[in-house]
């Protein structure tokens, strides 16, 4: 692995830095397009019912009122939004605006006028009669109750089984068995900047969207498929954006936005409000889990039995491809040669499930993690020695014929975070008494790099080295604000030998980028995108050698690039910089310094992680505090040391989050509790933890310059983490997430009645 790297492993400051410190960047909710006109959608007040009648005539009276819209005059057209690639077969079953009430927050209509303020008052003014029809919001109820039906058919969604060995033989001969049943909540995803959309008409009747999503190509493969449009009279560009998290990933607004400019033939923007994001948009699926472990009293897992029930929500969207990938995470942690999976959806009269941070990692962790502490506790035996006993080993295969493990380092993740932690002398002190106690907790958790195995993973770069030294990168790439663009930078700028500041990167654009297969989702920018840059610019490199070469009339190995400059060998005094000699060879060879090439992912090894955390909680009032953070990562290798930090940081807070206080609560009637920041309760800086980030950087075969991710997984074990402190300290069991207040002093309660 190389080691005397420029620009590579070291901080450079995110390139858009000043433009947002300034407040110089113009997000979508920022930008104005004369005649613009404004949107405001309806949103069903109920869960579950037949729409008797919408009557739109006192909004339609209002002086300046453009249009309103409802199921009856826009199209019918289905759609499933998770389609993110042309030819992936998908259960379709959105429209535009529903034609039927499936969850509080389906969109039933939208009011088009000159002005905000007169759209979201027209549509106070929209009348809508229901038939009311029972609601399903408990997923164990859906899965048995057919006669009281979501859409056409079962609701129940998929049901997928994976298994290794004969994990029923040995459950059914084992002398110990642990058992855990876990439940996980529906979360959002709380981006500061809310959904929102711009769509056009150009004069050439191509349809512009500008939105802050995560793929554009999907974007306008969705808007193309629902307006009955060529893609190339479709152009998708993706701006600054305020945070995603996975919220922007699957398309919500942009369909419906971009039929309104169509029909309309002007500019239309649409934006939502935070209760509408909340309810609206798309949620961290809900879970019941069941575990099964078979171990021996040395500490050896002999077998496993996992069964999840996964909340699909009111729509499709991602539940099959949701299922499937938290099956196929359970098989990558330990090494269980005995195992199986069972996972099943089912459509509910609750917000919709889609992408969001992990993509099923935080509830299938939480569930199996929370498990293994109890392993461990049954024989008496440290949690931490126990998973050392049990986890995977660098190259290990995929016991259900995955992508190779690759240089797996979860073992060096649990062993460094144990020392720099002071485990073992942190675990080992008696309990606290009194009524503010103590206790740490630890967890572990893999992810993935990409689609490699599964799905299409490939993304064209387009490079080129300009007359005055510096240098153009086109992709289809997408910056959430983590420094997706400055990490291509940094990898180009260490290939060339060119300081990052020449190097300009843009992000998606449909029109003007090289196609990319999947964009922003599955963690692969780092390891796809990032080696797709490598590669791409190594090519320019070469090319650049080899006509630099024929210029100076010598081999290609007599040829020196270092520092901006080309020369040969034995005539250090002739260097010419990049731009001389890019000139000189466009006037000899009439030959552009420019590469385009077509990257596949060559591989998806698995990331590792460790989270050990300390914690106080009032055992009079049930209130938790999070102390102390150590957040372990193999991570191959860090492009940019402090945006892996950063990522971490962040992650950690909406772990937090996840564990103790975030849920999207539904009543019996399918109404939304916490509906806004007031009752939906994250985490604030003034509750944040001291949090310590620990790279373990081994390296990656196919991760440029050895990376491989570390977006997605540094949200996941921390939630068990926490979990199994407070098992750990006060004895008891949390079968829910989040640990409230309130489930605590019950839980306390029940251990004291025993």
């Amino acid at each position: 692995m190389q080691q005397d790297l420029k620009y590579v492993g070291k901080y450079v400051p995110i390139h858009d830095v000043k433009e947002k410190v300034t407040g110089k960047i113009k997000y979508v909710g920022d930008m104005e397009i004369p005649g613009m006109l404004y949107g405001k959608l309806v949103l069903s007040s109920i869960a579950h019912g037949n729409i008797v009648k919408i009557d739109t005539s006192r909004a339609e009276a209002i002086p300046g009122v453009v249009k309103v819209y409802t199921h009856e005059n826009t199209p019918s057209t289905l759609y499933n939004s998770h389609k993110w690639i042309a030819g992936l077969e998908v259960v379709k079953d959105e429209r535009l605006f529903t034609d039927k009430v499936r969850f509080v927050g389906d969109r039933m209509a939208a009011v088009v006028a000159i002005d905000r303020d007169t759209a979201e008052y027209a549509a106070t003014l929209i009348d809508i009669e229901y038939e009311e029809l029972t609601p399903i919001i408990d997923p164990l109820e859906a899965l048995k109750e057919d006669r009281v039906k979501i859409h056409e058919g079962s609701n129940k969604i998929v049901s997928k089984e994976i298994k290794a060995g004969m994990p029923e033989e040995i459950l059914n001969k084992a002398e110990i068995i642990v058992e855990d049943d876990v439940t996980t909540q529906k979360v959002h995803h709380a981006a500061m900047e809310t959904h929102v959309c711009l769509t056009t008409i150009e004069a050439n009747g191509q349809l512009m969207v500008w939105t802050p999503c995560q793929v554009v190509f999907q974007v306008r493969l969705i808007v193309s498929e629902v307006l009955g449009l060529p893609l190339n009279k479709v152009r998708v560009i993706k701006p600054p954006m305020g945070g995603s998290f996975g919220g922007k990933g699957i398309p919500v607004l942009e369909p419906v936005c971009a039929y309104l400019s169509y029909d309309l033939g002007k500019p239309v923007k649409l934006q939502m409000n935070r209760t509408e994001s909340i309810i609206a948009t798309k949620t961290r699926n809900a879970t019941i889990g069941k575990v099964k472990t078979a171990i021996d009293r040395e500490g050896n897992i002999l077998a496993r039995d996992i069964e999840m029930l996964i909340d699909g929500g009111a729509y499709f969207t991602n539940a099959e491809a949701i299922t499937m990938a938290m099956g196929k995470k359970a098989f990558r942690l330990y090494k269980i040669d005995n195992q199986r999976y069972s996972g099943e959806a089912v459509y509910t009269n609750t917000p919709v499930g889609g992408a969001c941070r992990g993509y099923g990692s935080p509830q299938i962790h939480t569930v199996t993690e929370i498990n293994i502490d109890h392993a461990a506790k049954k024989i008496g035996m440290d949690p931490v020695d126990f998973r050392l006993k049990n986890l995977v080993h660098p190259f290990d295969k995929d016991p259900i014929g995955g992508p190779d493990l690759g240089n797996a380092r979860a073992i060096d993740c649990v062993k460094r975070g144990m020392e720099a932690f002071e485990w073992k002398k942190k675990y080992s002190k008696p309990n606290d008494t009194g009524r503010f106690v103590r206790g740490v907790g630890m967890a572990c958790a893999t992810h993935g790099n990409g689609y490699y195995g599964a799905y299409q993973d490939y993304i064209t770069m387009d490079l080129r080295l300009t007359e005055d030294g510096e240098v153009i990168l086109k992709s289809g790439i997408h910056d959430l604000g983590c420094g997706t663009v400055t990490t291509m930078i940094q990898i180009v700028a260490e290939i060339l030998d060119i300081p990052p500041y020449k190097v300009m990167a843009t992000e998606g654009d449909t029109l003007l980028s090289p196609f990319d297969s999947a964009g922003t989702q599955a963690s692969r920018v780092t390891f796809v995108c990032g080696g797709a840059a490598m590669k791409t610019a190594e090519l320019l490199r070469e090319k650049l050698i080899s006509y630099t070469a024929r210029i100076f009339n010598c081999p290609e190995e007599e040829v020196i690039i270092e520092s901006e400059k080309v020369w040969h060998k034995d005539h250090e005094e002739n260097k010419l910089s990049y731009g001389e000699m890019v000139v000189k060879i466009q006037q000899a060879f009439k030959e552009d310094m420019h590469m385009n090439y077509t990257y596949q992912s060559k591989g998806n090894p698995a990331v590792y992680a460790a989270n050990f955390v300390e914690v106080e909680i009032d055992t009079f009032t049930g209130l938790v505090r999070v102390l102390d953070v150590l957040a372990v990562h193999d991570v191959g290798k860090a492009i940019n040391p402090g945006f892996v930090e950063g990522q971490v940081q962040g992650a950690i807070q909406m772990g937090i989050g996840f564990a103790l206080t975030e849920e999207i609560t539904v009543d019996d009637q399918g109404r939304i509790g916490s509906n806004n920041f007031s009752k939906y309760h994250v985490v604030n800086a003034p509750d944040m933890p001291d949090v310590k980030v620990l790279l373990i950087e081994e390296g990656e075969e196919h991760g440029p310059f050895g990376a491989k991710s570390v977006g997605e997984i540094c949200t996941v074990p921390i939630a068990p983490a926490i979990i199994n402190a407070i098992h750990h300290v006060l004895d008891i069991k949390i079968q829910s997430l989040p640990a409230t207040s309130e489930k605590i002093l019950e839980a306390l309660r029940g251990k004291n009645k025993r």
